[in-house]
């Protein structure tokens, strides 16, 4: 091939390249480098043909109700994922676990309703997670999010939530901003030590004045700092039944433990009475056979 040829070889190249990536774009997505782009196309079921090198796959403002585990799995090089305002419910076990480059994945405006170990665990390099606005996601397992240790951006806000264990966010070594807010937290004695962890934290609660209380009525509304305080001095300070029923018994083992003393220092006094008495008898005896 001669240089002057080189130049339409090249350009043939490219253009049988564009061409064949234009093929393998999904229907109604747009396609460019990587990037796969589906938001707002009505699309109920997750899309065909996305090419295999896809890095960042937009779904939003769909109506799928369902990812497949075995199609996510063949774009093993998917870093960014956006699956916000589509219909996702609760069977997103082992969903991704063909995708474990993923840095970003988005499932707000879903209808998620539980959160369990098996949900992200297989996301080892994940960053950054958005599972807000999930009016019915009312439970998130204690280690849900056990394997996501690099995870430094988590949103829970605006669920169904009302307790979140503590140990489930502070065993995140690189969190640094958790959205907690305008759910339905139930501020009892089991919740004081989460709302503890939040006060001493370094991590950014984004729209902290929204974060509060919405149980028991007698605390609703209370921002967290002011649920603290009252939660420590009613939590801390005040005893239940069984605190009442082991004084009770701790008060009657001392008094047992007393009677018990006082009545064996009785019997040693009178052992010990009659003794003298004894002796002083005898040397008495002693004196009259020797006058």
């Amino acid at each position: 091939m001669s240089p002057s040829d080189r130049p339409w070889s090249l350009s043939l190249v490219f253009f049988f390249g564009m061409a064949s990536e234009g093929i393998n774009c999904p229907s109604r997505c747009s396609c460019q480098y990587l990037e796969v782009n589906c938001t707002g196309q009505q699309l109920q079921e997750f899309p065909v043909d996305i090419p295999l090198d896809t890095r960042q796959l937009i779904l939003a403002a769909n109506k799928v109700s369902y990812l497949p585990a075995v199609e996510l799995s063949f774009l093993a090089d998917l870093v960014y994922l956006d699956c916000r305002k589509n219909l996702l419910g609760d069977d997103l076990d082992f969903t991704f676990i063909g995708v474990a480059k993923l840095v970003y994945l988005d499932l707000s405006f879903n209808n998620l309703t539980q959160v369990t170990f098996s949900t992200f665990s297989h996301l080892l390099s994940l960053v950054v997670l958005k599972i807000s606005d999930n009016p019915n996601l009312v439970a998130i397992e204690k280690d849900a999010f056990a394997n996501n240790t690099w995870l430094r951006h988590l949103d829970v806000s605006r669920t169904g939530l009302t307790f979140l264990d503590t140990s489930t966010v502070r065993d995140l070594p690189n969190l640094r901003l958790l959205g907690l807010s305008d759910n339905l937290w139930h501020c009892n004695c089991s919740f004081l030590d989460f709302v503890t962890w939040m006060m001493e934290s370094d991590v950014h609660f984004p729209d902290a004045d929204n974060i509060t209380c919405y149980t028991p009525a007698g605390l609703h509304a209370l921002r967290m700092p002011a649920a603290e305080a009252q939660l420590h001095f009613s939590c801390l300070t005040q005893l239940y039944k069984q605190d009442y029923v082991f004084l009770c018994l701790i008060g009657l083992c001392i008094f047992l433990a007393g009677t018990m003393a006082a009545w064996l220092a009785g019997i040693c006094a009178v052992i010990y009475e009659a003794h003298v008495s004894k002796g002083e008898e005898e040397d008495e005896e002693e004196e009259d056979t020797a006058t």
